[in-house]
């Protein structure tokens, strides 16, 4: 299975993540921001990004482009309870998949066997 890094500054989100995560078998390592988790990618690289938009710093969408200018490949997942609006226009700046909160486990854990599959 795969190393996945949630990037939320929701300990509770990133609790039900984990767990849906963890019972598919993935390795999951956490963040509770965007300075944090680009550091923790940095040092060692996870086969895919889960992160939320709206957090304070440095938010979702800095995040994602300075992750995606960083590693071209990287394979992102965007989450998001308050900017709905955004959720399309993220997949612009390479965002793979973009999902409202609150989250279906079934949804995340497809997007995420998609992205996996790409790979093998």
């Amino acid at each position: 299975m795969a190393r996945i890094l949630i990037i939320d500054d929701e300990r509770e989100v990133r609790m039900a993540l984990r767990a849906i995560l963890e019972r598919a078998g993935h390795t999951v390592i956490e963040a509770p921001n965007g300075d944090q988790g680009a550091r923790l990618y940095a040092l060692s690289p996870t086969e895919v990004v889960i992160t939320d938009i709206v957090m304070p710093g440095k938010d979702g969408v800095e995040t994602l482009m300075e992750l995606r200018a960083d590693f071209p490949n990287i394979k992102i997942i965007v989450i998001s309870g308050e900017a709905d609006d955004l959720l399309p226009a993220v997949q612009q700046f390479g965002a793979r998949f973009a999902f409202p909160k609150p989250l279906r486990s079934k949804e995340i854990l497809a997007a995420i066997d998609e992205l996996l599959a790409e790979d093998a």
